[in-house]
């Protein structure tokens, strides 16, 4: 029997039980499809909180492309992610699916313990084009070498990834406040690389 509940507002820590308990393998596509419209935001936070984490340097370059490719997509209203055939064919197998389940499920109850659907028009036409735009320029960013400047980026492209998995438009309008403050940051940054520059030049040219 079909579950009649609309599949974009239930807990996403459900629909994760739910595949755990399914006891079997199960493809990426159907795991895209489960998902409903939120599969954009449960790919975009897992890549999101990547290039947040302390690794090598220049694997933020190698992990904001995924953010570059799908972000357009949530612009454009796509209803669910373009991903090559390959990866949408492959299985995962169901004893990995139900531990990834219960791993990621313990993490998203807490989120959503403080969560609910809200302020709808941030998710409309107009508001998902606008949350896909700033994803994609926030995630352009991210794959420029510069030195610990993507953790707001980061942090603000997982917010808007949580947001458009909970339909919380308080978490989407967290996501363009770490927008903000991650271009004033930006911003500042560059114009003290500009100054250190021209000092440097000057101390080198006596000009």
């Amino acid at each position: 029997m079909a579950d009649p509940r609309d599949p974009d507002l239930v807990p996403l820590s459900e629909i994760l039980n739910e595949l755990g308990d399914a006891r079997r393998n199960i493809t990426v596509a159907e795991l895209v499809e489960r998902f409903g419209n939120r599969s954009f935001g449960a790919i975009l936070f897992f890549f999101a909180v990547a290039c947040a984490l302390p690794l090598p340097p220049g694997s933020s370059s190698i992990l904001g492309l995924p953010l570059v490719l799908l972000s357009p997509q949530v612009a454009l209203g796509a209803q669910a992610p373009w991903l090559p055939r390959g990866v949408r064919n492959r299985t995962i197998d169901a004893t990995t699916l139900r531990l990834a389940c219960i791993r990621l499920s313990a993490i998203l109850v807490a989120v959503e313990k403080l969560s609910r659907p809200r302020w709808p028009l941030l998710f409309g036409v107009v508001g998902g084009c606008a949350i896909g735009v700033v994803c994609t320029l926030l995630s352009l960013v991210l794959i420029l070498p510069i030195p610990l400047g993507n953790v707001l980026p980061s942090a603000a492209v997982a917010s808007f990834s949580l947001a458009l998995m909970q339909r919380d438009g308080a978490l989407a309008v967290l996501g363009y406040v770490l927008t903000f403050a991650s271009t004033a940051v930006l911003v500042i940054a560059a114009r003290i690389l500009i100054r250190l520059l021209q000092h440097i030049v000057f101390a080198v040219t006596g000009a």
